[in-house]
C-alpha cells in the first residue's frame, strides 16, 4: 500500500516484483473502491438508511473510498503530489479503523450500558476519528527520511523513518483490534444471556423471531477479524523489516499489498450490506418489477420479505424497544 503499509517494505524487491505488486495494489484497491463507492451511494439514494447507526457506516465507507482512491493513483509524480498522495492514504487508511471503533462504541453503549444518548456523541466521533488521523499523520512525517520507489511514494528509508510509521499506523491499529474485540465480546455475551432468559420464558413463536438477531450476533463476531485480516501479513512484513531491513520476502509483501487493500471491500460487505441495505434496494427494485412478475415469489421478493421482518443489525429490535 503506498501510503499506509506496504510501500515501506519494497525498496530491496526487483523491478519485476514491484510492478507485481503494483499491480496488486491497483487491482485490490479497485475492488474496495467499487465496495466503499457503492455503500455510499446506498445512503445518499435511499432515505431509509440515514439513521445514526449507519451513518457511522457511511464515514467508514467515506474512508475506505478515499483510502483507496489515493492508492489507486500509484505514481502522480516525484514531487509535491506524491507526498500529498502519501499523507493521503495514511489519513483516511488511519480514519477507517478508528470509524469501526466508534461502531463498536456505540453498539456497547447502546447494548451493554442502555444508554440512548449515542446520537448527542457524534461530533466528539468526528474530533476524535479526524484528529488522531491528522496527529498520527503529522506524527509520521517529523524526523523522517521519504524516498520515492516507482509506484510507491512516501516510501520509509530509514529505521527511525520505520519505527515511526510502526508507532503511527500499527500501534493505534492492533489497539483498535482490541479493543473491538473486547467491546463485540462484551455485546454479544449479553445479548445471548438476554436471549437465553427470555427463551425460556417464551414460546417457540417468538424464539424463532429472535432467529434474526442471533444471525446478526454471529455476524458482529466477525468483524474484529476484519481488521485482523487485512493487516495480519502487514504486521508480519514490517516487523521482519525492522528485524532485517535488507531481506525482502516477496510472498510476504505480496500478501501485504493484496490484504491490506482489500479493507474496504471486507468492510462494506460486513458493516454495509445488512438487512436494511438489501430491504432499501428491494424496495426500490420492486418499483420496476413488471406486475406479472410480482405475483410469483421469487428470490429478489423473498429476499426483501425476510428483510421487512429483521431491524438493522446494527441496533437489536430488543435495544430499540427499550429506547422507546
Amino acid at each position: 500500500m503506498a501510503g499506509a503499509g506496504a510501500g515501506a517494505g519494497v525498496g530491496s524487491l526487483s523491478g519485476s516484483d514491484r510492478q507485481i505488486l503494483a499491480t496488486v495494489n491497483t487491482v485490490a484497491s479497485s475492488l474496495s473502491l467499487l465496495g466503499s463507492g457503492f455503500i455510499v451511494l446506498c445512503y445518499l439514494l435511499f432515505k431509509d438508511l440515514r439513521k445514526f447507526s449507519f451513518k457511522l457506516v457511511f464515514y467508514l465507507a467515506l474512508s475506505d473510498l478515499l483510502c483507496s482512491f489515493f492508492n489507486i493513483i500509484g505514481d502522480p509524480s516525484t514531487g509535491f503530489f506524491c507526498y500529498a498522495q502519501g499523507y493521503s492514504t495514511h489519513f483516511f487508511c488511519v480514519a477507517s479503523f478508528l470509524w469501526t471503533t466508534t461502531i463498536a462504541f456505540t453498539l456497547h453503549r447502546t447494548v451493554v450500558q442502555h444508554k440512548a444518548d449515542v446520537e448527542d456523541l457524534e461530533p466528539v466521533f468526528h474530533l476524535y476519528v479526524w484528529g488522531t488521523s491528522l496527529v498520527m499523520t503529522i506524527m509520521r512525517s517529523i524526523g523522517n527520511h521519504h524516498a520515492h520507489i516507482r509506484a510507491w511514494c512516501w516510501a520509509q528509508t530509514g529505521r527511525s523513518g520505520k519505527l515511526v510509521h510502526f508507532v503511527t499506523f500499527y500501534a493505534p491499529l492492533w489497539g483498535a483490534i482490541l479493543y473491538n474485540g473486547f467491546t463485540y465480546l462484551q455485546v454479544i455475551r449479553m445479548l445471548k444471556n438476554a436471549t437465553r432468559m427470555a427463551a425460556g420464558m417464551s414460546d417457540r413463536a417468538q424464539q424463532s423471531d429472535a432467529r434474526p438477531d442471533m444471525r446478526a450476533l454471529n455476524r458482529w463476531g466477525y468483524y474484529p477479524l476484519i481488521l485482523i485480516g487485512s493487516w495480519a501479513f502487514g504486521t508480519i512484513n514490517r516487523i521482519h523489516d525492522l528485524i532485517e531491513p535488507g531481506h525482502k520476502i516477496f510472498w510476504l509483501s505480496f500478501l501485504d499489498v493484496g490484504t491490506a487493500a482489500l479493507m474496504g471491500l471486507f468492510n462494506s460487505i460486513a458493516y454495509g450490506l445488512n438487512s436494511s441495505v438489501r430491504r432499501a434496494i428491494c424496495e426500490r427494485v420492486d418499483l420496476f418489477w413488471p406486475e406479472q412478475l410480482r405475483r410469483l415469489d421469487l428470490p429478489l421478493r423473498s429476499s426483501k420479505v425476510r428483510g421487512k421482518e429483521q431491524e438493522s443489525e446494527m441496533v437489536p429490535l430488543k435495544v430499540q424497544e427499550q429506547q422507546q
